[in-house]
């Protein structure tokens, strides 16, 4: 009998969770609809205090995030951030 294989929740660009047996690569909050890296500083902060988890949400990769309508946290992809950002003047 082998084990049961992981099943991760993943949010597809349609906001809709899909059952993934690969973890996703980005996190994301669902009422500011932001997304970043898991080791983002700002989420384990949020996360330690308490907050967060309930609303967290998980992306295969960035463009699903993105095509979801998320945008990119400016703590932990400042880059990325600064290029939506410009984006949107």
């Amino acid at each position: 009998m082998s084990p049961r294989a992981k099943r991760y929740t993943l949010l597809g660009s349609d906001r809709r969770p899909d059952q993934s047996s690969t973890p996703g690569i980005f996190g994301g909050h669902r009422p500011g609809r932001l997304y970043g890296r898991l080791d983002c500083p700002a989420a384990l902060r949020a996360i330690a205090r308490g907050g967060y988890v309930k609303n967290r949400v998980f992306f295969a990769d960035e463009q699903t995030a993105i095509a979801a309508g998320y945008r990119p946290c400016a703590a932990c992809l400042p880059d990325t951030h600064a290029r939506w950002k410009a984006r949107r003047r």
